[in-house]
């Protein structure tokens, strides 16, 4: 019989395990026969010394196959998901699983809420009064066969390990171990069941992932374990340096979320989200152009019916905070600079944000960049707008965004924001 210090020396001193050692360490840290300590050894061997892709081939197979999958084959449409690393301001799915379902695919978003200085695709849409997060995993068939799209909490039955590894993780300091993200990551993805899947992989100040040869090599990563695992899966590099669109919060994302699928909003945004559709749709085999399913209103009606299936109300008035402080450009210039991370933790201090996964959230707090790279200012010009619910948190905010803007005297050309494509 294998043993868990067996496993953890192994590992320890860079040697390869066994697809059948793998499997016997998780499903026995699973079923409480490893003890935490055990398996946060074996998790820190695993960031030091890395996995080989059989290893993570094998130790991501092993997660999925510990809990349920669901079957999406018998629907009627082709399935793809997109699933983003995280940024500032990233409130791409709210547009884009409704733009591809009215395309004519069924899009699986299984999401989840916002931690530190990113937000969470769950916290933005349960600001809709009405609108639940939970389904049973026939209400997510039902949905996707009758609307389209679905954007919900992923159930505890899809990849149950991954939760008590993320845990571990979380108080261990191996987070950022590639392979540990790459298998968390794609154990949901494969265990829902979608045919195909865009990876957005953010890069840079406000992204988990700052340095570009990472975001690379994570990107190739989870490339390859979904197409090991049969789901065909390309990867889109993007640039995170700066926000994305206007508004950084619960409620005003939202907000700016519909104003992209009624025709207008931030013009970044709409190049993401038509991108990322594009691919998605190339995927599927779908042969439609995105920007006129989003430009002649079909995205917009799915979206309403895709909030109203799960209880939301699609035109209720969305929470606003009363304090609201405006934060004016010191001298003249042309901006030079938008520090996202600098905005991301603004918008965490007002209250739009969490430190910890229990933490609740303000539905009206939040950050609108006024001005981005490369606008022209005036001395006293507004460029940023602070929601909060008290003044306690909107001092917070004001302490940290006064450095986000950096102005320069030349003129300054914008960073692209679609940097390269794996896969």
């Amino acid at each position: 019989m294998t043993s868990a210090i067996d496993v953890i020396t192994a590992k320890r001193d860079g040697r390869a395990l066994e697809d059948e050692t793998i499997a016997w360490m998780l499903n026995a840290y699973d079923r409480g026969e490893v003890a935490d300590e055990q398996m946060s050894a074996l998790l820190m061997a695993v960031f030091f010394n890395g996995l080989s892709a059989r290893e993570l081939r094998t130790w991501t197979a092993t997660m999925v196959d510990s809990g349920e999958r669901l079957d999406l084959s018998r629907l009627s449409r082709p399935t793809v998901d997109k699933h983003s690393t995280g940024g500032v301001g990233d409130k791409i799915s709210l547009i884009l699983a409704p733009l591809v379902a009215a395309c004519g695919a069924a899009v699986p978003q299984l999401s989840g809420r916002g931690l530190g200085h990113t937000g969470g695709t769950l916290d933005k849409l349960e600001t809709i009064p009405g609108w639940r997060a939970t389904l049973s995993n026939d209400e997510v068939y039902e949905q996707l066969e009758s609307v389209g799209a679905v954007i919900c909490a992923a159930g505890t039955g899809l990849a149950p390990i991954d939760r008590k590894l993320y845990a571990l993780r979380d108080v261990t300091g191996t987070v950022e171990s590639i392979p540990l993200i790459a298998s968390s990551i794609m154990s949901k993805k494969i265990a829902e069941g979608t045919g195909a899947l865009v990876l957005d992989v953010k890069v840079g100040r406000g992204a988990f992932i700052k340095d570009h040869e990472r975001a690379i090599e994570l990107a190739t990563t989870m490339v390859a374990l979904g197409r090991d695992h049969g789901v065909a899966t390309i990867a889109q590099l993007t640039d995170m340096n700066v926000p994305l669109g206007q508004a950084i919060g619960n409620a005003i994302e939202v907000a700016e979320s519909v104003d992209v699928l009624r025709g207008g909003g931030p013009a970044d945004v709409r190049e993401l989200t038509l991108a990322l559709a594009a691919t998605m749709l190339e995927l599927t085999g779908l042969d439609v152009d995105p920007a006129a399913r989003l430009d002649d209103g079909s995205a917009y009606e799915v979206y309403r019916r895709m909030i109203a299936a799960q209880g939301g109300d699609p035109d209720a008035v969305l929470a606003t905070s009363g304090y609201v402080y405006e934060v004016t450009a010191p001298r003249a210039g042309v901006v030079q600079r938008v520090d996202a991370l600098d905005v991301g933790v603004a918008a965490w201090r007002l209250g739009a944000g969490r430190a910890r996964k229990e933490d609740p959230v303000s539905a009206g707090a939040g950050v609108r960049c006024l001005v981005t790279v490369g606008d022209e200012v005036v001395a006293g010009q507004p460029i940023f707008e602070l929601y909060a619910d008290d003044d306690a948190h909107l001092e917070l905010g004001r302490a940290t965004i006064a450095s986000a803007v950096s102005l320069a005297d030349e003129p300054v050309a914008p960073s692209p924001l679609l940097l390269e494509r794996i896969g």
